[in-house]
Formats: structure tokens, sequence, C-alpha cells
């Protein structure tokens, strides 16, 4: 991934971004109000902040973005240029996870660690998290986990996992749910041939108060 240019220039690109890959949006004004664009500008900043050693600082806009967009990137994690994040609801990217530029990221997507029993295994400041290469589109729900190396352009369909690395250009789907077709009804007769006719309980009366009973043998009514 080359080197980044000005901060500036950088925001420029995620705005046209946007604006180029959903088609809902009719220009930059309705752009700036995108969930996804308002996460990847405030990691650009917490991201900085975090390399200046700003930490407290950085976690603070990371946590204000996550509760603002639904979207929670570590102030660690390095994004490229040009990165979509598209809707954006439940969007996690860890610490050391590294994304290249022109990457597409649909929501739910999950660049995360393996789990603590593994991590606490390793070499301090060992990578952690995925390094996604250049152009890849991560589909809805998609998650890759532990230090992986993911190939420019490759494909990771929707409810896909990926724990291994994968070469560029290639496609990952999860498997397809299975349709079957409704089976034909059948009516249930009322009841078999020979049957005996269901009995049902025999109603019992309430029972008749005393004081009913005692005029009603005094024929006082």
């Amino acid at each position: 991934m080359p080197e980044q240019p000005g901060l500036l220039r950088t925001l420029t690109e995620d705005l046209d971004v946007v604006v180029a890959r959903d088609p809902s949006l009719g220009g930059r004004w309705e752009a700036f109000g995108h969930t996804g664009l308002s996460a990847v500008w405030a990691h650009r900043v917490a991201h900085r902040l975090y390399r200046r050693r700003l930490r407290a600082a950085a976690r603070t806009v990371a946590r204000v973005a996550r509760r603002r967009t639904g979207v929670e990137i570590h102030p660690g994690a390095v994004l490229g240029r040009r990165v979509f994040i598209d809707h954006g609801a439940s969007v996690v990217i860890g610490q050391t996870a590294v994304v290249g530029d022109d990457v597409t990221i649909y929501q739910q997507v999950t660049l995360g660690a393996v789990g603590w029993w593994a991590d606490n295994h390793r070499p301090p400041g060992a990578r952690r998290h995925p390094v996604v290469g250049d152009g890849v589109i991560l589909g809805a729900n998609a998650t890759v986990l532990g230090p992986v190396t993911i190939g420019d352009r490759a494909l990771i369909g929707a409810m896909a996992t990926v724990t291994e690395d994968l070469p560029p250009g290639a496609r990952v789907y999860a498997a397809r749910s299975v349709v079957r077709s409704t089976p034909a009804l059948r009516a249930v007769p009322d009841a078999a041939p020979g049957a005996e006719p269901a009995v049902g309980p025999v109603p019992v009366s309430p029972p008749v108060p005393d004081a009913v009973r005692v005029l009603a043998s005094a024929g006082s009514w």
C-alpha cells in the first residue's frame, strides 16, 4: 500500500468514493450524512491521534463514532485510501488490522482476532488481525479472523468465514440455503372410517345456591 497522502486529500477521496459507489445518493451534499463516511472520517482522525500516542483522545473519538454510526474501528487499525463502508451497521475492525485501497465493506463485517485463548500465546506486538489487500470486497456478515492475508481483488461473499490466507482474485462463498418445494396438502377426515365418535366430557351444571333451593321449596316464586 503506497504512502498515504495528506488528510484533506484523503477525506476528499473518501467523499468521492461514497458518491461513486452508492447509487442512492444524489451528490456530495447528500453523501455528507452517509453513515460509512462518518465512520471512516472519524477513524482518520482517531488513527492520527493514536500514532501520536494520544491514545485516550483516540479512543474517545472512536467511542463517539461507534455510538453514532454503529461502526467499531480500533484507532490502531490502518485503513487505505477510498475505503467504502456501505450501511455500516455492526462493522468491527480490530487493532492490528490493515485494510488496503479501494476496499468495499458491507454491514456486519468482522475483521477480528481468533480469541484470547490463542492471542495470549503470541509474542508481544504480534499481529492478531487480518491484512486485506487492495480492491477486496467483503460481503454482508463476512468474517475474517486471525493474522491472515487476503490477496488483492479477492471477493468474500455474504456470511462466509475465512481463517486462512487467500490468494489474489480468490472467491469465497458461504453454503447456500436449501430450497425445498412445499409438500401437497391432504385433507384430514373428521374421523377414521368405522371409528367411534369422540365423546366429550358430560357438562356439569353449576351448583344451585342453598337460598334458591329454600325459596323454591317454599313456593315463593
